[in-house]
């Protein structure tokens, strides 16, 4: 009897430190290294994961882009505010480093976004898709120009940001669960890299250093406050609140 209670105490300290969530987590991981992992499957088992972690579809959703990196950040509110859920490897985006400047230049954009009910594309020939909102205010107004810039399954790219169907098939899932749970849109940042200022500084001199300083007034409110910035623009520039 007391070797019994003892094993029940030691599965009960497992549980509770993590240990559920860590198997949740692996059994994640495994399915994922599979070539071509069934997306409904998948989504399955990390609607596990978010339920031992105590996130659920629903909530306010955040995402973060860097392109050198090639990730994707996608963040839940939860209880205790923002949490970084998942890093999706982007298998695929289109030009080099710096911001999208016309139809055609086959670049994948940079700046701050919305994604909107109307912007969501479940009948998309890459399993599932949103679009980003290129061109959007900002760039409207430096006369950018563009269309269909998405976020999207598949790996082919001629501007978009392409990730592998099992993983869209999550992100777009929770992007459309928190609109319709009343979220007004779902911001996404598209950074060139993670805006550390020595990382910033290596770039001084290059065309795009003052844009992409620009860019880092939102990086470093979300980096230091947990709180997704408000922005706006005004005199052809973002204006980070």
């Amino acid at each position: 009897m007391r070797r019994l209670f003892k094993l029940m105490l030691v599965l009960a300290i497992m549980v509770s430190t993590g240990y559920a969530l860590y198997r949740i987590g692996e059994e994640t991981r495994i399915v994922e290294k599979l070539r071509s992992p069934d997306p409904e499957a998948f989504r399955k088992l990390a609607w596990a994961e978010l339920d031992a972690r105590q996130l659920k579809p629903g909530m306010p959703v955040f995402i973060r882009i860097f392109k050198q990196s090639s990730e994707l950040e996608l963040w839940l509110k939860g209880k205790n505010g923002w949490e970084l859920y998942r890093t999706v490897e982007i298998c695929n985006w289109s030009g080099g480093l710096g911001p999208k400047l016309k139809e055609g230049d086959k670049q994948s954009p940079e700046g701050f976004y919305t994604v909107t009910k109307g912007r969501l594309n479940p009948n998309s020939r890459h399993h599932l898709s949103f679009n980003l909102g290129f061109p959007n205010r900002y760039d409207r107004s430096l006369g950018r120009t563009g269309s269909f810039l998405m976020v999207h399954g598949g790996c082919s790219s001629i501007g978009c940001y392409a990730v592998r169907d099992h993983q869209v098939e999550v992100i777009y899932r929770l992007v459309e669960a928190a609109l319709d749970n009343g979220q007004q849109s779902v911001r996404v940042h598209a950074f060139p890299f993670r805006l550390e200022q020595a990382a910033l500084d290596r770039h001084k001199g290059t065309k795009w250093h003052d844009f992409w300083a620009m860019l880092k007034q939102g990086y470093d409110v979300f980096e230091r406050e947990r709180e997704v910035p408000r922005v706006r623009v005004a005199d052809k520039s973002y204006v980070v609140n």
